[in-house]
């Protein structure tokens, strides 16, 4: 695999130009957080950072659901 590992999510904020740093700014989540989100596909965030997320990756994608990127 070429690049950084990606996951669900890293896959779509990547294939829409999204920023980490639009998803932090959003969210109010820790780089960190989104950081792991985006690339670490054991990373399990909590449910209210998966609200956080998914709130606001609807502004882009209103038809989006959390099971489109977390195993919940």
């Amino acid at each position: 695999m070429l690049g950084k590992p990606r996951t669900k999510l890293g896959n779509f904020l990547d294939l829409r130009g999204i920023s980490q740093e639009w998803l932090v700014k959003k969210t109010k989540v820790s780089r960190n957080t989104i950081s792991k989100l985006s690339s670490d596909e054991t990373y399990s965030p909590t449910l209210a950072t998966v609200k956080k997320v998914m709130a606001a990756i609807r502004e882009v994608d209103p038809t989006a659901r959390p099971e489109d990127f977390f195993d919940i």
